[in-house]
């Protein structure tokens, strides 16, 4: 594969694809797909808001036979509003559909159903009850992540679980607002929190925290709390030092040789040029001559 000048290197792992995804959420993400499976739990999968595809990558690894996943984002494309415009252009500026379907099938051999758009369109496009697990990362604007999650309610088989991103970082009050007021008001059930994501679900929480709770208690890398506020049990978990992700297959690049775009120097010749040229300036001819002839042997 040769790179054409311009394009974007392919992921070889994970880690590759930018985005966040921090590495207790690729624990939690697993663990809570896992439970699901060995359960015999069959649902769809559907992710609003996928940036460039990281945790996408990850959910569609658990896509079982005669399951559906689908993604839905704004790409390219334009908003509704012009608040969620700006907020589109300000944040998401380098992401194209284009670049999300690369890095997606680097690692899977299908694309997912994608779904090019405002959130909005979801419930017209969502079976209700359908899904067993549904992660929101898309507005951060409070009447966006509202109907978000009042998507996600709908879309979601009894039991299903819903991650909801952003809720607590600094520069995304609408999200704190929307998640808290739906746990308060619309009858959420936080399962647990990370450090940036809710995991909840609107049945009884109880049988899944306990065996969340014994999975975090076998491990060292995870610091846990539990407190209670409202009425709910709130775990809050945040990785130590040292946590690493799932084991995750590589991409079908992994395995191919480091290759230069057409028309670009590697470091070494590049610096050997900054050599001859510091030299051509500042030093006698003579030295310079040196310099070049015994750069040309290297």
């Amino acid at each position: 594969m040769t790179l054409v000048p311009g394009t974007i290197r392919p992921p070889r792992r994970l880690d590759d694809v930018p985005g966040w995804f921090p590495v207790l959420d690729q624990v939690l993400f697993e663990w809570f797909l896992d439970r699901q499976e060995a359960m015999g739990t069959r649902g769809d999968l559907l992710e609003v808001g996928v940036y460039m595809g990281k945790s996408a990558i990850s959910l569609g690894r658990h896509r079982q036979d005669g399951e559906n996943f689908t993604v839905c984002d704004l790409f390219e494309g334009d908003a509704l509003d012009d608040a969620n415009q700006a907020e589109s252009t300000k944040s998401y500026r380098a992401l194209t559909q284009q670049v999300f379907e690369d890095n997606y099938l680097a690692f899977h051999d299908t694309l997912p159903r994608v779904l090019k758009g405002p959130s909005s369109i979801v419930p017209d496009k969502i079976a209700p009850a359908g899904c067993r697990f549904v992660h929101i990362d898309a507005s951060h604007l409070y009447e966006h992540v509202r109907d978000d999650i009042g998507a996600a309610r709908e879309a979601l088989l009894p039991g299903g679980i819903v991650v909801l991103d952003d809720f607590r970082s600094e520069h995304t009050p609408g999200v704190s607002v929307a998640v808290w007021e739906a746990v308060l008001t619309r009858g959420l059930r936080p399962i647990c929190l990370s450090t940036q994501k809710l995991y909840g679900t609107w049945e009884d929480p109880g049988p899944v925290q306990d065996e969340l709770l014994a999975m975090v208690r076998g491990r060292e890398d995870c610091h846990l709390s539990i407190q209670q506020a409202a009425g709910h049990r709130i775990v809050r978990l945040k990785s130590k030092k040292g946590m690493q992700a799932p084991p995750f297959p590589p991409s079908r690049f992994a395995h191919r040789a480091e290759e230069v775009a057409p028309g670009k120097a590697s470091p070494r010749r590049r610096g050997a040029t900054r050599t001859r040229r510091f030299a051509a300036d500042l030093l006698p001819p003579i030295l310079t001559r040196a310099i070049r002839n015994g750069l040309s042997r290297s």
